[in-house]
């Protein structure tokens, strides 16, 4: 009964400090997944200009640069191409928002088991 009493107290007192390392972790998870978020998003740009100067190429090569439905080509590629980079944007948003408020639950859900065991 004595080392369960010991034990349990040892764990309570603990706690705390598992709790700020999982915070520091979740903030440092956080942070490296925007910084994903951003080389992905400079890796899809990039991939799009690709893709745009291809079809400029292509068009070139067709000796139908200068034509109206070449243009109109081209102009669709690139605005579907903005489409998809703010989807991206704002999906990632979305997570990293959702993330940072599940990481706020969890922390007040640490410190309310704080002020309990306190």
């Amino acid at each position: 009964m004595k080392k369960t009493i010991i034990a349990l107290s040892a764990v309570l007192l603990a706690s705390p400090v598992f709790a700020a390392t999982t915070h520091a972790t979740d903030d440092t998870v956080a942070a490296a997944k925007a910084n994903a978020n951003d080389a992905e998003q400079k890796l899809h740009e990039e991939q799009h200009k690709g893709e745009e100067l291809k079809l400029k190429q292509k068009h070139a090569a067709e000796g139908k640069s200068e034509s109206f439905g070449s243009k109109v080509s081209e102009d669709s590629q690139k605005a579907w191409h903005k489409t998809k980079e703010g989807t991206e944007k704002g999906w990632d948003a979305t997570k990293e928002g959702t993330e940072k408020g599940w990481n706020k639950t969890k922390q007040g859900a640490s410190d309310l088991e704080k002020k309990v065991t306190e």
